[in-house]
């Protein structure tokens, strides 16, 4: 039997992400011992129900002990203070990462608490469902997503190498970018859409006029799609905005400009207008379709796909 990728692996946190990778390593052997740590007792509890890890603690510290490599999987706004924590039991050598989906706040928090000759690189895989917890998790979640890396200036390339290793050995494709630039490019394809949806929930949520009942009887009509965001986790999406905010800020703005010509369009009848926007913004759709980060089937292959909450 091959040699596991790392000997030890701590996952603290296991929410969707952390319990889709530990059924990912468990699967493809890629550490002799899964370390979870979890701050909820409740949480870890359920986690050792399901067989997620080899050891199990409330205290991150306890994981990370002697960790070949360390994935931070929480909120972006809890960072600094996992990075803190863990730090004196973090060994030299390691790999010390996270699967946020702001890069530059992370590194601003974690980067100080980094010990010498620990190898810090951030990355973030891009998948996720609205769903959380460690129920939540399945090990074919990141098959075909980008994982990406931003590494600090001065990174070991050795180890940006192994990291890259161990996310293509769960499915992910990798890329490297800026964490600035990251942050940026998240802000539009993924922080944007959900604030926007979230808002047109509450929206729909607050209306006089329309019953409950009938937002909810109704929604295939297209409402139904934006609830799936909108129903992502609370916390994480809190922190996501007020630790990207410059970026969504801007893409908030660009959007308020582009929702205003609209706007101009349908009340003074410009069809062609209306048209071209329309036509092009259904090649988005094409491209996705054609990068493989979607299926070409109706009802966005809720009811076909293997795996319908990878939707």
């Amino acid at each position: 039997m091959a040699r596991p990728l790392f000997d030890r692996i701590a996952l603290v946190g296991i929410g969707l992400i952390g319990s889709s990778l530990a059924r990912v390593i468990r699967r493809e052997g890629l550490a002799g011992h899964i370390a979870i740590a979890t701050r909820s007792a409740d949480t870890l509890r359920r986690a050792e129900e399901l067989g997620l890890g080899d050891s199990y603690s409330t205290d991150a510290r306890d994981a990370a002990s002697g960790a070949d490599l360390v994935i931070v999987s929480v909120p972006v706004g809890s960072s600094g203070a996992v990075a803190a924590e863990i730090a004196p039991a973090l060994k030299p050598g390691a790999i010390l990462t996270d699967v946020g989906s702001t890069k530059a706040s992370v590194i601003a928090q974690m980067q100080p608490h980094v010990p010498a000759g620990v190898h810090f690189i951030p990355g973030h895989p891009i998948a996720g469902t609205e769903r959380s917890g460690p129920d939540a998790g399945f090990p074919d979640l990141f098959e075909g997503r980008w994982c990406i890396l931003t590494p600090v200036p001065g990174t070991d390339e050795a180890a940006i190498a192994r990291l890259a290793d161990f996310w293509q050995r769960c499915g992910s494709r990798i890329d490297t970018m800026d964490p600035a630039h990251h942050d940026m490019v998240l802000a539009i394809v993924s922080h944007l859409p959900h604030i926007i949806a979230y808002n047109i929930v509450g929206t729909a949520d607050d209306l006089e006029a329309v019953t409950k009942s009938e937002v909810i009887k109704y929604s295939a009509s297209g409402f139904r799609d934006f609830t799936r965001l909108a129903a992502s986790d609370p916390t994480m999406w809190r922190d996501v905005c007020l630790h990207n905010k410059d970026a969504i800020l801007e893409m908030l703005a660009r959007f308020s400009e582009d929702l205003s010509s609209l706007q101009r369009a349908i009340r003074w009848g410009d069809g062609d207008k209306l048209f071209e926007m329309f036509t092009r913004t259904r090649a988005v759709r094409k491209s996705i379709i054609e990068a493989g980060q979607e299926i070409d089937a109706p009802d966005f292959g809720r009811h076909i796909a293997a795996h319908p909450e990878k939707g």
